[in-house]
């Protein structure tokens, strides 16, 4: 079997489970989410982590980064309302940070955490329990996937010069220019087919979202060059690590949440962009 139809294989599997849970919603993609959060967040670590460093270095504030990643997703499973989660990623990243300098190992455990957190924090937030919520996931994965299959197909057929070969060389200023019309077109068409009367304004998100979601691509892309991996995990058969697999799609959602924050509220941001 080629790679790509393990890739194919394995992303029609989690495609369907993703859109069962969201479909769902409530207390089931809360779980998702969280499960997002730890998965992220292990990674994260794993790649980041000195492999000397001990668990229980400095009487134990080694586990704190755990201890603090499984309370707050614990408190994301539970509805903890949106600022009081805001406020944990705060406090908590800011300890880590704290203890990350006491440990000796720079500020790359505060991130994990931060970037793990409001990863999932944003992804439960915009799905809610209402319809508002579901069609804005559905949009964002419109989005986001729409843009990774035409930024690899587009680059793999035209090719051309590479869009940032230091980070991620196999990808080309032609895929990325493929990636921000699919994802657009995609988030207008689920848009429409949902019945949400201002395109306009969902067509530049959109094209806000598609950009965002490359630049997580090489986010996470430079994140593991600068530990030395190629994959964050082993996980899932084609694709690697949980973070090679979310990488734009969380960057996007956190994006998403904060324009729906902006206009709407910070428990229910989909209700700005998708009115019932």
């Amino acid at each position: 079997m080629s790679n790509l139809q393990l890739r194919t294989i394995s992303a029609i599997v989690l495609a369907a489970a993703v859109l069962g849970l969201t479909w769902v919603g409530g207390l089931p993609f809360r779980l998702l989410s969280a499960t997002i959060v730890l998965a992220i967040f292990f990674e994260w670590s794993a790649m980041s982590r000195p492999r000397t460093d001990s668990a229980w270095a400095m009487g134990g504030l080694g586990i704190l980064p755990e201890v603090a990643v499984l309370l707050f997703a614990g408190a994301l499973v539970a509805g903890v309302p949106a600022l009081a989660l805001i406020g944990l990623v705060a406090v908590f990243t800011l300890i880590l940070w704290i203890v990350g300098r006491m440990r000796g190992v720079a500020a790359w455990e505060a991130a994990g955490f931060g970037y793990a957190a409001l990863s999932g924090l944003s992804l439960a937030l915009l799905r809610g329990n209402d319809a508002s919520g579901l069609v804005a996931i559905l949009f964002l994965f419109a989005v986001v996937w729409a843009t990774d299959i035409f930024a690899y197909f587009v680059g793999r057929k035209v090719g051309g010069p590479k869009l940032a070969p230091a980070i991620s060389p196999g990808k080309t200023r032609s895929g990325a220019l493929g990636g921000v019309v699919g994802g657009v077109v995609a988030g207008l068409l689920l848009a429409g087919s949902a019945g949400s009367g201002n395109l306009p304004l969902l067509a530049a998100v959109a094209l806000l979202l598609s950009v965002i979601s490359q630049a997580g691509d090489l986010f996470e892309s430079w994140v593991k060059r600068r530990h030395g991996y190629k994959d964050s995990g082993s996980l899932i058969p084609g694709h690697g690590g949980v973070m090679d697999r979310v990488d734009g799609l969380v960057a996007a959602a956190f994006a998403l949440y904060v324009i729906g924050w902006l206009s709407g509220s910070a428990d229910h941001p989909a209700q700005g962009l998708f009115p019932a």
